[in-house]
């Protein structure tokens, strides 16, 4: 419920949060609900973000995100330009592999996927762009909490976990190893924590500080593929987008250069 001490611009960031990439149309009543809101508060509130183009009215009795969010969203650097550059590295680990590629970024303490690229012949997965997810369900989390401040590891591990399959580890103990084997080998890789049976690897992007902006990741079939079989490409694919976000580290790189890898 909101607090009668939320302002009007916590109102509306309200009833903005009620949208996601699986309810991109509500009615009022739903974001009345969603936000705890009077009808006539909720009604006033979405009148002022249709009419500044937040929103727009739906074919049906209903609402959806407008072009304008749109708009600002791309001028992030986990929007629309980072994808745009990050694209021509998910098609060459696309190439290498013929599996599912992902780009994710941390929001908090969540992830978010920013950009994916799949196969019809791919594993099916559900990862769509604009989706949060754990940061320790999968390999682009594990890499991107690795990475994170100690601060929001602690927070992070510190709540209930959720166990997706009897594989997925859940233990703060297990996982703070497992975050420093990350930091070490340069990748992560998860069997089965999400869903089975699929295995998913993990590799880190850097900024223009070598701090980790992104994770790239592919996800395949745990019959059909092993570590070894993607983390190089992920690893490659990693340093060349690196390398155009400005990350000292890459520039030093060598282009032909392999990182050695070892599973």
């Amino acid at each position: 419920m909101p607090s009668r001490r939320d302002s009007p611009t916590q109102r509306a960031l309200r009833v903005l949060a009620c949208f996601s990439p699986t309810r991109r149309e509500l009615s009022l009543t739903q974001i009345a609900a969603e936000t705890g809101l009077p009808m006539s508060t909720a009604h006033r509130i979405i009148g002022e973000l249709v009419s500044w183009g937040a929103l727009v009215r739906g074919r049906r009795a209903g609402y959806h995100v407008g072009i304008r969010l749109c708009e600002i969203a791309a001028s992030s650097p986990h929007g629309t330009g980072l994808r745009e550059i990050s694209w021509p590295f998910l098609e060459d680990v696309y190439e290498a592999t013929r599996e599912n590629v992902l780009l994710a970024v941390r929001d908090g303490c969540d992830m978010v996927f920013v950009a994916r690229l799949s196969g019809r012949d791919s594993v099916p997965v559900l990862r769509e762009v604009g989706r949060r997810r754990s940061l320790v369900s999968t390999g682009a989390g594990l890499v991107l909490l690795a990475h994170s401040p100690i601060e929001i590891q602690d927070e992070v591990l510190s709540r209930p976990l959720r166990r997706y399959t009897a594989k997925t580890v859940t233990d703060p103990d297990e996982l703070r190893v497992i975050l420093a084997e990350v930091r070490r080998t340069g990748f992560a890789a998860t069997d089965g924590w999400l869903a089975l049976p699929t295995m998913g690897c993990g590799v880190p992007v850097r900024g223009t500080n070598d701090e980790v902006v992104a994770s790239l990741s592919a996800v395949a079939h745990t019959d059909l593929t092993t570590p070894r079989m993607l983390v190089p490409a992920l690893m490659g694919a990693a340093r060349g987008l690196s390398r155009e976000l400005g990350a000292p580290s890459a520039q030093r790189s060598q282009p032909g250069s392999r990182r050695s890898f070892s599973a």
